[in-house]
Formats: C-alpha cells, sequence, structure tokens
C-alpha cells in the first residue's frame, strides 16, 4: 500500500543537491515521518480524550502541528493549496521557526525518558537539507498520504523502514555500520529467549534492529505469525516502557534508531544520546544492570586514553571497551549475545589475553557462532558472535561454523533459512560435522587461544570471494581516511 509513496519520495529527494546519499534519504525521511507520526498520535489521543468527556492537551502548540503548516485541510477534508506555505516561504518557516521551536523541548521536558525531551532531542540532532520549498512541499503531501492510525498500518511502515536502513547499510560508507542483517538477530534472540518482564540492552543500538526485533519476538512470538492477542494490558504496558533499553554515540542513527522502535510500536523509546563509553564501570550499580544484552558494538575504532581509564583492561580497541561494558551490566543469570571481530578470540596482546580469561571466568561462554565472509555488506571482516551468562565460569564451549554453502554477498544476503540449523542443534549443544564441543581445560591458559579450528574439516586456505576482498578494501580506505583526517586535525 504505501511501498510507492516512499519510492515517490526518494525521488523527489533525488532532485535535492543536499541529498547526495541514502543516508541523505533515510534522515530527511526520518524527520517528516516523525511529525506526521506525532500528529495522528495527538489526533488519536485527543479523540479519546473527547470520547470521556476530557479535554487532551496537545504537546505541539498549533501553529506548528503537521496539520497547520504541512498538510492544511478544507473544511471537507481534501488538500487546502490556499493556505499551504510552498517555496521559500515553507523552507524559511522550517528553517527559521519550526526547527527552532521543536529542539527548545528539551530545555522545556520534564525529564529525558519523555516524548517531549525525545522531540527537543531529534531535532537538535538533525537538520533539514532542502533547499526548494517546492520540493519540500511535494515531499510533505506524500509524507502525509501515510497514515500511523492502525497497527497494521505501523507494520507496513515498520517493514518499509527496515528497507530503507538496508538499503543505507548497503550503500557502503558508514551506512553499513548502522545495519546488522536481520537473520542473524533473530537467531541471535532465538538462543537467548527474552521473557516478558526481563529489561533488554544494546549500549551501541545503531538504528535499533536488536530491540525492535526483540520486541517482536516478545509481542508477536519467535515466528512472528501471533497477533499479540497473547499478551495482557499489564504486558503491554511492560513492553512499552519497561523492557527496551539503549544508547547511540550518532546523531543520525540515534534518530533513525527513535523512529525505527516508534514504527514497532514503542512510543516513547528509551534510548539515550551518548557515548556508552565515557561511563566509569566502577560507578555502576545493581539498579544499572540488565538481564539481556543483543549488540554488535563498532570495531575498528581508537578509544582515547580517558576513556580507556574508565576499564580495568585498557586498550584503544572500541568493541573490546564494549565488551567490559556488557559484561559488567549484565545482571548475575543474565544472557548476552555479541557480535565482535573473528581476531577477538585469538590476537596476542596482553589486553586481549586478559579480557578472554575475563569472560571465561566471570561467565559461562557456553556457544561461538562463527559468521561467514560476505555476512556484514561494506565490512571487510569476518565475525563471531558470543552467546553468553554471567555469574558462572565457563566448563565447555559449543563452537558452530555456519556454511550457506554460498558466497554472500548484496545480491545473496544471509536469510532466515540459513540459521535453522544452527538454532535447532544449539538447543541441545549438539555436535555435527559444522559443530563441536572444547573443554575449558584443553585450552591454553597462557595464550587464551579460543580461535575456530573444526576439527571435523581439514584446515585448507579458503579462495576468498570478490565481494569480501572489494569490502576490505574498502574498510581499509576508509580507516587509513580517518588516520588522515586525525593528523590533519594536529596540523
Amino acid at each position: 500500500m504505501f511501498e510507492q509513496t516512499f519510492r515517490n519520495i526518494d525521488d523527489v529527494l533525488w532532485k535535492e543537491a543536499g541529498c547526495a546519499t541514502e543516508l541523505d534519504y533515510t534522515e530527511q525521511t526520518s524527520w517528516m515521518l516523525f511529525l506526521k507520526y506525532l500528529d495522528d498520535l495527538e489526533y488519536e489521543r485527543a479523540q479519546e480524550a473527547e470520547l470521556v468527556g476530557k479535554s487532551y492537551r496537545y504537546i505541539i502548540d498549533e501553529p506548528y502541528r503537521w496539520s497547520a503548516w504541512a498538510a492544511p485541510k478544507t473544511a471537507d477534508g481534501a488538500f487546502d493549496h490556499d493556505e499551504a506555505l510552498t517555496g521559500a516561504d515553507l523552507i524559511g518557516f522550517v528553517n527559521d521557526d519550526l526547527f527552532p521551536y521543536l529542539q527548545g523541548f528539551r530545555t522545556r521536558a520534564t525529564g529525558p525518558d519523555t516524548i517531549e525531551y525525545k522531540i527537543g532531542e531529534i531535532f537538535s540532532e538533525i537538520r533539514n537539507k532542502f533547499s526548494s520549498g517546492y520540493s519540500l512541499r511535494d515531499a510533505l503531501e506524500l509524507i502525509d498520504s501515510l497514515s500511523f492510525r492502525s497497527q497494521k498500518e505501523k507494520h507496513e511502515l515498520s517493514h518499509l523502514y527496515e528497507a530503507k536502513i538496508r538499503n543505507m547499510g548497503n550503500a557502503g560508507r558508514n551506512g553499513g555500520e548502522y545495519y546488522t542483517p536481520r537473520p542473524l538477530i533473530r537467531a541471535m534472540i532465538q538462543v537467548v529467549k527474552p521473557r516478558i518482564g526481563e529489561r533488554i540492552y544494546d549500549a551501541a543500538a545503531g538504528s535499533a534492529g536488536f530491540l525492535c526485533e526483540a520486541h517482536d519476538y516478545l509481542r508477536y512470538g519467535p515466528d512472528g505469525q501471533g497477533d499479540g492477542s497473547h499478551l495482557s494490558t499489564s504486558d503491554l504496558d511492560t513492553l512499552q516502557a519497561r523492557t527496551f533499553y539503549a544508547k547511540e554515540k550518532k546523531s543520525l542513527p540515534y534518530v533513525i534508531g527513535i523512529m525505527n522502535l516508534i514504527l514497532h510500536g514503542i512510543e516513547a523509546p528509551n534510548v539515550v544520546h551518548t557515548n556508552s563509553l565515557t561511563e566509569n564501570l566502577s560507578d555502576i550499580q545493581e539498579k544499572d544492570r540488565f538481564d539481556v544484552i543483543l549488540a554488535n558494538p563498532p570495531f575498528g575504532g581508537k578509544e582515547r586514553k580517558e576513556i580507556q581509564q574508565n576499564f580495568p583492561i585498557k586498550t584503544g580497541e572500541t568493541a573490546f571497551l564494549f565488551l567490559q561494558h556488557f559484561i559488567k551490566y549484565l545482571k548475575a543469570g543474565g544472557r548476552a549475545a555479541i557480535v565482535i571481530k573473528n581476531t577477538f578470540l585469538s590476537n596476542g596482546d596482553n589486553a586481549s589475553r586478559a579480557l578472554r580469561k575475563e569472560l571465561l571466568e566471570s561467565c559461562n561462554l557456553h556457544t561461538i557462532l562463527d559468521c561467514p565472509g560476505g555476512t556484514f555488506l561494506g565490512a571487510g571482516v569476518k565475525t563471531v558472535v558470543l552467546f553468553f551468562e554471567k555469574g558462572a565460569p565457563t566448563r565447555q564451549i559449543w563452537y558452530y561454523q555456519l556454511d550457506p554453502g554460498r558466497s554472500l554477498g548484496k545480491t545473496n544476503p544471509l536469510n532466515d533459512n540459513d540459521l535453522q540449523d544452527f538454532v535447532a542443534r544449539q538447543a541441545g549443544f549438539e555436535d555435527s560435522d559444522n559443530s563441536w564441543t572444547v573443554d575449558v581445560k584443553d585450552i591454553d591458559p597462557d595464550t587464551v587461544d579460543l580461535s575456530v579450528k573444526n576439527p571435523n574439516k581439514a584446515e585448507a586456505a579458503p579462495l576468498r570471494d570478490p565481494e569480501v576482498i572489494i569490502n576490505e578494501i574498502e574498510t581499509l580506505d576508509r580507516e587509513s581516511e580517518e588516520i588522515l583526517e586525525g593528523i590533519r586535525g594536529m596540523l
């Protein structure tokens, strides 16, 4: 129903000089979608209040409501072209009046967990990239045709929005770091099995894919086919307000993550715009901890010395700091599934060895899933997923080497069927040609080498897929660019 509308919005954005990439398309679509969603939500709440004879206090003041400036209507419900701003008037209103008004919510809100605060945060982090008021008018009219009034409509919009995020990831450059393949996320959730009443956390949320999928798992069942009718009002309230928690450092994924959670039915997401690594781990108390942690932290980053001071094991590698953060934030008995570079399993430096030791001693690292090259588009690195429970040391590790039987790439991505065997065998830690068990007593206590060595297959140097090689070159180019930027900053 809405697919063509999304295509038309992209066509409008394509003609805009300020919008050059899929990232820009998603960003600009997001702020307009958010305001339309807010207008539909307020309309719904006002109707409900009227039915019970109460008055409703609007969050957004009259002149700034979507229905006043973006899509004014005549008495018979037709679009009012006489009232609608366009051209330079529209751009002037959006840049000089609307955005400053919405940014002001951050100081006016009663607290950071309110929808008012989220409005202020979003519009402080994003800017209007339309330069033509005529293009913006076209885009607004298209967005106005989308509706958030029913759960079915929200569900369809969430699928289309997910496709946008996927395209953003496929576009390479920075987009890939916000997108973890959904089949992999779903398999991780099926192994961890979150339950209603548990608090779920991602400290490097990106576009919030882990939390959105965990929401769908809890609301619609593991196969996603339920209608949510098995949940009580109290369960739904718990899902809304006390289940999903996230932090994200970068502005664009922060905004996209909030929009993604909203489209999955969470009205005021608990997403905080912050760098999780600035927190000192020694300050974390029991009340701050979580039952379930699902994450794909950024890897390859280099953190400054003062950030490293917050961690017992000092290292510049971002992903290794995040892993310490996650272990500390898990409750005793809490469960985690974390994506990490496969070199973590065998790196010989002191920090990597100390971190592997810490993981084995303080947690039960029961499962390691070895992902094939090409699982992550735009990232020339191989990854593994670590599954662990906090509170008891590791006795045995069950390894699974994922082999979809084909080269993965943009035109041939990972799918749910590829992970079915892993999920089925993991439930009983079954050994097979692709899975085996290692006893911790057999791991060298000095090197603590946990690398993936399938005893059922001869170690042959695999021929690498051209797409994986290209991804690796792109990753190295990006890293060189960042190093040069850093050097430029010192000059």
